[in-house]
């Protein structure tokens, strides 16, 4: 009977132990996840005596492997579904983003391109307004060489320069000429530049300025000056420069004409020619309208010739050591003869005048002006013509020159002599340029 009883109480108590620990269990791991709390119960049943109920436990028992695989198998396939819905929205926003992104960036990186360019042009603008002001009263001295009125009238003379300061126009063209050329004068006016009143209606009506560039002599108002002085008064075709004439200062000459004409003339493009070259003005019009709306634009016979370092040769370049190893040749640039700017460059030489370095030769110093900014270089082969037969040949075969001259002379070879058999066989006609595409809105 005391063996049966204690039989007895062992099987409750350890009925009461498997209970406690349950319930222990069940408090202990509530906080973890669904799974865990589901498998760790399942579990627990199934260590669960439970006598009496042997049906119910076999049924239970038999029901635990398959409950338990269930649930394993839901939460594979959950997470597997999870991980790809994931995986496939992360990749829709990464592309989504990079898109939107890349777009804001395009967006961002034009409009700084255009606030930059806005800056640049009123900073530019702002320092030719400087520089006219600068040269308002140097422009009235040498203009009342030009216009009589303004040597009678001192009182309207202030008014009467600010108007021909402010003076709109196409095309500046700068003829560089020296004291002893006036035949070379005398046989581009009896050709290809006109004068007189054609040269005023040609600059009222059709924007273009065509001016002979000349500075002053190392005694000013001798009689150098005086001839020049003389001459004028008759055809009133000249610019002159506070710049004292001499071969070798060709940079200092060509960089002190576009200051003075940009901060007269309010033009698109200025042009420096010498005055023994032959120009078709129809022609240099139009291929200049055809870049009108390009801002920094260069154009002319884009060269590169031997940097020379032996003295005493023609374009010696005591600077040559800057341009590497003996024997290297000049960067590209424009041939001298003949070549075009746009106005931004214009403007840019008379703002950072004081600052340009000068080589030797006039057109090495252009281009290295312009060799590191965002310019345009123009190489057009028609601005370097041969003279006849090769321009002739060119005419008649349906393109006209711009400009034609000897390489050779660095001009036409003889052109007093010359400049007429040349405008004879290659020029465009007297009424080219009056029907160019250039009108009076400029």
């Amino acid at each position: 009977m005391r063996a049966g009883k204690s039989s007895v109480l062992s099987g409750k108590a350890i009925l009461l132990l498997c209970v406690a620990s349950f319930l222990a269990g069940s408090l202990v791991f509530s906080s973890r996840g669904t799974k865990s709390s589901t498998t760790t119960a399942l579990i627990t049943a199934t260590s669960r005596p439970a006598p009496k109920t042997q049906s119910i436990g076999r049924r239970a028992i038999s029901s635990i492997p398959t409950t338990h695989h269930h649930v394993e198998k839901l939460s594979t396939q959950q997470q597997l579904v999870t991980n790809g819905c994931d995986h496939q929205r992360r990749k829709k926003l990464t592309e989504m983003g990079s898109g939107d992104v890349m777009e804001e960036v395009r967006k961002t990186h034009q409009a700084i391109q255009s606030l930059d360019k806005t800056i640049s042009t009123l900073e530019m603008e702002l320092s030719a307004a400087r520089t006219r002001i600068s040269r308002k009263t140097q422009q009235q001295q040498y203009y009342s060489s030009l216009d009589h009125d303004l040597r009678k009238n001192s009182s309207n003379s202030t008014s009467s320069t600010s108007s021909l300061l402010q003076k709109k126009a196409f095309v500046v063209i700068g003829i560089n000429t020296a004291f002893s050329s006036k035949r070379r004068r005398e046989s581009l006016r009896d050709t290809w530049l006109l004068k007189g009143n054609m040269l005023k209606k040609l600059e009222k009506e059709k924007g273009i300025v065509i001016r002979f560039v000349i500075g002053h002599s190392a005694t000013p108002g001798g009689v150098l000056d005086r001839a020049i002085d003389a001459e004028n008064a008759e055809y009133g075709d000249f610019l002159r420069l506070d710049h004292v004439e001499g071969y070798h200062q060709l940079s200092s000459k060509t960089r002190l004409y576009f200051s003075t004409a940009v901060s007269i003339w309010d033009a698109h493009f200025y042009v420096k020619v010498d005055d023994d070259v032959h120009v078709n003005l129809g022609m240099l019009v139009n291929t200049l309208a055809r870049y009108k709306s390009q801002p920094r634009t260069y154009i002319g016979c884009m060269k590169s010739g031997p940097v020379l370092s032996q003295k005493g040769v023609k374009y010696y370049e005591p600077e040559f050591w800057k341009f590497g190893e003996e024997g290297n040749k000049y960067f590209r640039h424009a041939t001298g003869q003949i070549y075009a700017i746009s106005k931004d460059l214009a403007t840019y030489i008379s703002i950072n005048s004081g600052m340009l370095h000068r080589y030797a030769n006039e057109d090495v110093s252009l281009g290295s002006w312009f060799i590191g900014l965002e310019v345009q270089h123009v190489d057009d082969r028609s601005m370097c013509c041969g003279t006849p037969p090769d321009c002739e040949w060119k005419r008649e075969g349906g393109k006209t020159c711009i400009a034609s001259f000897d390489w050779s002379c660095s001009g036409i070879c003889n052109s007093v002599q010359r400049m007429k058999a040349v405008h004879s066989a290659c020029g465009e006609g007297d009424g080219a340029v009056w029907s160019n595409i250039v009108n009076a809105d400029f």
